[in-house]
């Protein structure tokens, strides 16, 4: 649905990125993450219409981004981090006014309230857009977006601004809209990605740093999930030595409080046999805890590689 091969753009002698690549399938909903200013609303404002790339190719839907501008633009719906708005126009009135703009002149009523509702905007759709709080504004830009219920959404921080329970209900709906829609979607907000997202583009610097699905994020990271014993004494650690999928053992005190970190492979599978074993050796265990690493960790690490690897050319060169 969305195809992006070796884009580049250079602000002056500054490239904010440089042969960028990837691919997201149709109905899909994919996280875009990256530091500050590492090339991700660069991208795309490219893939919106809203800047010419320096060199590269891009294309949604089939169609040619720079060459089939106006065709691409009908099939997005764009947030942008800061949606501008017309301060002086009210809600519904602005609703209308994009409608219109959009091609609905059968069904603008129709689709202004089901938006209206979506977006939660029914208390506020007779307000002046300028009296509005930042979250209220932020959801009329989505309401906009939807209006045109276009196939592809790109969506750039947009529970910014929200309160916890506005971004529960967000996420909430990225999630059904993912069952309609192809998402790509910007945020800094981490376990947001592990909640909404089928999987994640990392970019660092301005280059992809790993594109693929949540669930093959630990294998590229060099990650392994574990799985925590702790108990109300120390234990002998040694016949855990002898048990298949425990890769790795680290016996720790916190708080008073004696611990063993078991690094594996398949930490439900071996959930079993470490209760097994701690009832033949009379552990007294307190918990037994299975733990996989979060995407903070992860993108950590995946971001902390790149920038390992980028030293190293820049070395070299």
């Amino acid at each position: 649905m969305i195809h992006v091969s070796n884009l580049t753009k250079y602000y002056g002698d500054y490239p904010a990125i440089r042969d960028v690549s990837f691919d997201v399938e149709r109905g899909r909903v994919i996280g875009f993450l990256g530091p500050n200013g590492a090339g991700k609303t660069t991208t795309m404002r490219i893939l919106a219409g809203f800047l010419n790339a320096t060199s590269g190719h891009a294309s949604i839907d089939g169609l040619d981004v720079f060459n089939d501008s106006v065709e691409v633009r009908r099939r997005i719906g764009y947030l942008p981090e800061n949606c501008p708005l017309y301060q002086e126009m009210r809600v519904s009135e602005y609703l209308l006014f994009r409608a219109g703009i959009k091609g609905l002149h059968g069904r603008r009523r129709e689709r202004i309230d089901y938006v209206i509702d979506r977006c939660w905007l029914r208390d506020v759709r007779r307000q002046l857009i300028g009296t509005l709080s930042k979250g209220y504004r932020q959801r009329v830009g989505l309401a906009d977006t939807l209006l045109a219920e276009p196939p592809v959404l790109i969506l750039d921080e947009p529970t910014v601004g929200l309160d916890p329970a506005q971004i529960r209900e967000t996420r909430k709906l990225i999630r059904e809209l993912g069952e309609k829609h192809t998402i790509l979607l910007s945020t800094h907000i981490l376990p947001e990605v592990e909640m909404t997202c089928d999987g994640v583009i990392i970019i660092h610097k301005g280059q992809v740093a790993w594109h693929g699905l949540l669930s093959e994020l630990e294998q590229r990271a060099g990650e392994k999930s574990f799985v925590t014993i702790e108990t109300s004494e120390e234990i002998d650690i040694e016949p855990l030595r002898h048990v298949i999928d425990v890769l790795a053992l680290e016996q720790e005190t916190i708080a008073g409080n004696p611990r063993v970190k078991i690094t594996t492979e398949n930490p439900w599978e071996l959930m079993p046999r470490l209760c097994s074993l701690s009832v033949v050796h009379n552990w007294k265990v307190r918990e037994i805890r299975p733990q996989r690493r979060t995407l903070e960790e992860l993108f950590v690490r995946i971001t902390q590689q790149e920038e390992e690897v980028l030293d190293v050319v820049e070395v070299k060169d």
